[in-house]
């Protein structure tokens, strides 16, 4: 919700790159509703949390280091993911600043959130 509320204060398209699928051969051709497209992004990203959450678990990290291996993260996939913007006409340039700060703020944002939703243990306060 960050980065589309950022999209609509700034006309910045960082909410349109996180639901890009253009790069995507059988996706690309496709015309998808902004719903189908968050959906897809959905599934990408409880798969990501779930993956994240065997490794923690396999780990057997402490709150604050699921903290920090969640955020490093989602970082790490806000970086891979921000050059996608050249496979696209839709999303900003690669060389905006903006847009940039912006992606990897909405992906810190999302790693935080979700390092503290990974951290709960039944019966303690997040």
């Amino acid at each position: 919700m960050f980065l589309k509320l950022v999209q609509s204060i700034t006309s910045i398209k960082v909410y349109t790159l996180l639901l890009n699928v253009d790069y995507i051969p059988l996706l690309k051709n496709l015309k998808l509703s902004e719903a189908v497209e968050f959906g897809l992004h959905m599934v990408i990203s409880i798969g990501l949390g779930i993956v994240m959450n065997f490794y923690i678990i396999k780990k057997g990290l402490g709150k604050e280091a699921i903290h920090r291996f969640v955020i490093r993260v989602s970082l790490i996939v806000g970086l891979l993911l921000f050059p996608t913007t050249l496979l696209s006409e839709r999303t900003p340039p690669i060389t905006s600043a903006y847009a940039f700060l912006i992606w990897m703020a909405g992906h810190w944002i999302y790693g935080l959130v979700l390092g503290r939703v990974l951290s709960f243990k039944e019966g303690e306060r997040v």
